[in-house]
């Protein structure tokens, strides 16, 4: 049963990569993979013979605590992604300019939003600026490198950077202190390379004129703006004033939100199909995203329930025993498959270590655990490396894949044009963090 829990979560994860070619949605396919794994486990408990340490009503409480902990990521982005409304307008025409101001924009504002809404709202303002479609193919390539690099560095930035840091495993502190100015580097690398081959100025679409019923002022429009990304940037103060999971403070910005925008819209005379009420947003809430991180997350959580990921764990440990080495290869990895089952499966393999408990280890054994303690190198280097890796393929993250989708990017054109500038600016801001390591080491 263990080898045919490990052959469908493999051939899941191919369906997932493929969907393309196999024309199937990866959200069906991720779904049907953690269903199915946790259905092949049950079976294999009831039967009695392969895990004859446990039973049904252990299994179902396995299920109902990792539901628990999945629900604190997945009502995390409801609400994250509900109270983001985006106005913004840029008017330059210089596409080296240009380029260098939407990717800066795009890694401030994906930090502090999340990397597949601000590449969803950065891709539409592209629309407005560039007309021909291989010019928006370099910089739609772009937005997704830095979206990703943007994300990597905040606890809100990324879905798996939200995971390490709903689960405790990073703070707001050790990863704008450390992982920031790798960030940057891995953006910093292509954006000059291609910045080189850009001449002239962007030619623009045609512009559409007004219908006249757009009601909501621009000054409205900021204000929300505004209240939304206060409101995101409050929920890790208010994680650390209240010790409360970070979903209850971002539901309660939610709220807040929520009430201020009734209220406003109940006393002004709007055209309804305008409005930017919470109802409205909440029904274009991208729900197969979220149904395809809960699909992914059960599957993993079948993996740690067997061994299977402490197994994995302890061969690592045993044959390679570098977190660097282990990381980069994990980054690697996530541009070929999605990174959110790479960081639940490294969680999984590596649970977060208490460092009161590693005084009583020998010394050699306390250091290199020392890695898996809050903030510690390996889940610091793990956020960079599975968020900015991604971009290497533009299957390899959220923000590829919708970006991909909206454009209609070539798989094949982004290889050839992308994928080799995105492996310098990952290499180089992985040695960057590396270099950052030795240079505090040596300092204390």
């Amino acid at each position: 049963m263990i080898i045919a829990i490990i052959v469908v979560f493999i051939l899941g994860y191919m369906a997932i990569a493929l969907e393309h070619p196999l024309k199937v949605d990866k959200t069906a396919s991720a779904l049907f993979l953690g269903m199915l794994l946790w259905t092949m486990y049950a079976v294999g408990v009831l039967s009695g013979d392969i895990f004859p340490d446990r039973n049904m009503d252990l299994l179902n409480g396995s299920i109902i605590e990792h539901m628990g902990d999945i629900s604190e990521i997945l009502f995390f982005l409801i609400g994250a992604m509900t109270i983001v409304v985006i106005t913004e307008r840029i008017t330059t025409r210089k596409k080296r300019k240009l380029l260098w101001l939407l990717c800066f924009v795009t890694f401030f504002m994906s930090a502090v939003l999340d990397n597949l809404t601000t590449s969803i709202v950065m891709v539409m303002l592209l629309r407005k600026l560039i007309s021909e479609q291989k010019e928006r193919w370099i910089f739609g390539s772009m937005i997704v490198i830095a979206a990703n690099s943007g994300g990597a560095w905040s606890p809100i930035g990324d879905i798996t950077t939200i995971m390490l840091w709903v689960r405790g495993n990073v703070t707001t502190e050790g990863l704008l202190s450390n992982i920031l100015l790798p960030s940057i580097v891995s953006m910093l690398v292509p954006l000059a390379i291609i910045s080189t081959r850009l001449d002239k100025a962007v030619l623009p679409p045609v512009a559409i004129s007004a219908t006249g019923n757009d009601t909501v002022t621009k000054s409205d429009k900021n204000r929300f703006f505004i209240f939304g990304v206060v409101s995101l940037l409050l929920v890790p103060v208010f994680k650390s004033l209240t010790h409360l999971p970070p979903f209850i403070g971002v539901l309660f910005f939610l709220s807040l939100l929520w009430i201020y925008t009734e209220y406003y819209y109940n006393n002004k005379t709007v055209n309804k199909e305008r409005e930017y009420r919470i109802l409205r947003v909440l029904s274009r809430i991208d729900i197969p995203t979220i149904l395809f991180f809960l699909g992914i997350l059960m599957a993993v959580a079948v993996l740690q329930e067997t061994g299977i990921l402490a197994n994995m764990a302890l061969y690592l440990d045993e044959k390679v025993h570098n977190v660097y080495i282990i990381n980069i290869v994990l980054g690697i990895l996530s541009s070929i498959v999605d990174n959110v089952p790479l960081v639940a499966a490294a969680m999984g393999m590596y649970p977060l270590a208490d460092p009161a408990a590693l005084s009583s280890l020998p010394a050699a054994e306390a250091a290199y655990a020392m890695n898996f303690v809050q903030d510690g190198i390996f889940w610091e280097f793990l956020s960079y490396c599975a968020g900015v890796g991604g971009s290497m393929l533009i299957i390899g993250s959220a923000a590829g894949v919708v970006v991909m989708g909206l454009e209609k990017i070539n798989f094949i054109w982004y290889l050839k044009n992308i994928s080799l500038l995105a492996l310098l600016g990952y290499l180089a801001g992985a040695a960057f963090y590396i270099f950052q390591v030795w240079l505090v080491g040596t300092l204390a």
